[in-house]
């Protein structure tokens, strides 16, 4: 094989031969025939490696071309991936508020321990009490659930729910199940009329919404007034409020201990089986006492109990945590600093009352 000659080599300098022109002169763009010459019958191979015809600019020996920039509409932008030391920005629905389980710690047991206070005192006093903390307590719910779902687009009608919750828990302690149930149908249909007067534009949507709140508050925390009804319903409201609380605080507990594997994903990030079992474990080491000492049930009736009102509170949790994602906020209001709103406490223990009564019922009948 013998090689070629500076002579036979276009383009090359040597003796006989023009200089090599310079990267971007205009005999540059135009020569295609720099570098070795290719198989007999072919044109000569460029040094820039190309075959494909190209007759752009020819790069000088071993240097080789930028790529060309992408496309406008192709070009990732700036938040697509957070630079190296930047933390990436969740959604609205994750963003934690302080601390590894995403609260204000010291403002959360201090809110609890003030509630719980109340709750306690209003319960040992006065039962009555303790159905005006209920009751206040529940209008809060429903002005802060309607203002969420309207920024959602949902307009449920405010002025006959807050009218129907007053109604419900009264009939509720004064006529028992069945006032509760028809204060409920009176809530629901007067929300289906309130409606009429704004029109058919968005008449399903904001009706339904409405029905929805009325069942979601005023219905479910009817059985806890329901629980209050009877001689001993001091107990069997404590007993009730107080595996609620061992259900959250058992959970929060064993989640940030233990928690690697989690329960819904995209509805809770922060919820972990690791987190359930903690709960359900508090549930039936709290339940147990109060179904056993003080409503004379049988013991494995608080394990029942227990282990119930840890599920209850803990879809109760999870579906609240489902509306809140929906609509993309954080919390449901802001009033008790540490917890959100007064309807962010009451997520478990709205189904959670409902449970109760009906085990209640059962294992401890009055």
């Amino acid at each position: 094989m013998t090689t070629p000659s500076a002579a036979d080599r276009p383009g090359i300098s040597g003796p006989g031969t023009e200089p090599l022109p310079r990267y971007g002169s205009r005999a540059a763009q135009t020569s295609d025939t720099v570098g070795p010459p290719g198989p007999a019958g072919q044109h000569p191979v460029a040094w820039s490696d190309r075959t494909d015809g190209d007759t752009g600019p020819v790069p000088i020996v071993g240097d080789r071309p930028s790529p060309p920039p992408p496309p406008a509409d192709q070009v990732p932008t700036a938040t697509a991936m957070p630079l190296p030391g930047e933390v990436e920005e969740l959604p609205t629905t994750e963003r934690p508020a302080g601390g590894r389980a995403g609260r204000d710690l010291r403002a959360a047991i201090g809110v609890g321990v003030g509630l719980v206070a109340v709750i306690v005192a209003s319960l040992l006093l006065w039962r009555p009490a303790f159905l005006a903390v209920l009751v206040t307590a529940i209008l809060v719910a429903v002005v802060e659930l309607t203002r969420a779902l309207r920024a959602g687009g949902f307009s449920a009608p405010l002025v006959p729910l807050l009218v129907g919750a007053l109604v419900m828990e009264g009939l509720a302690w004064s006529r028992g199940p069945t006032g509760l149930v028809v204060g409920f149908l009176l809530t629901a249909l007067a929300v289906l009329l309130w409606r009429l007067g704004h029109g058919p534009a968005g008449y399903l949507r904001d009706a339904a919404s409405g029905v929805l709140v009325a069942i979601y508050v005023p219905l479910l925390a009817g059985f806890a007034v329901l629980l209050l009804v009877p001689d001993d319903g001091a107990a069997r409201v404590l007993a009730f409020i107080a595996t609620v609380v061992a259900s959250d605080v058992g959970g929060y507990a064993a989640g940030v201990l233990f928690g690697k594997h989690p329960m819904a994903p995209s509805i809770s990030p922060k919820k972990s089986w690791e987190g359930m079992a903690g709960s359900v474990l508090a549930c039936m080491l709290v339940a147990t006492p109060f179904v056993v000492l003080w409503l004379d049930g049988p013991w494995w009736g608080g394990l029942v109990f227990g282990a119930a009102l840890a599920a209850s509170s803990t879809i109760g949790d999870l579906g609240e945590s489902l509306i809140k994602r929906d609509l993309a906020i954080k919390d449901m209001g802001n009033l008790l600093p540490g917890h959100g709103g007064i309807m962010d406490r009451l997520d478990s223990l709205l189904p959670s009352a409902a449970v109760a009564y009906l085990l209640l019922s059962v294992l401890a009948p009055v």
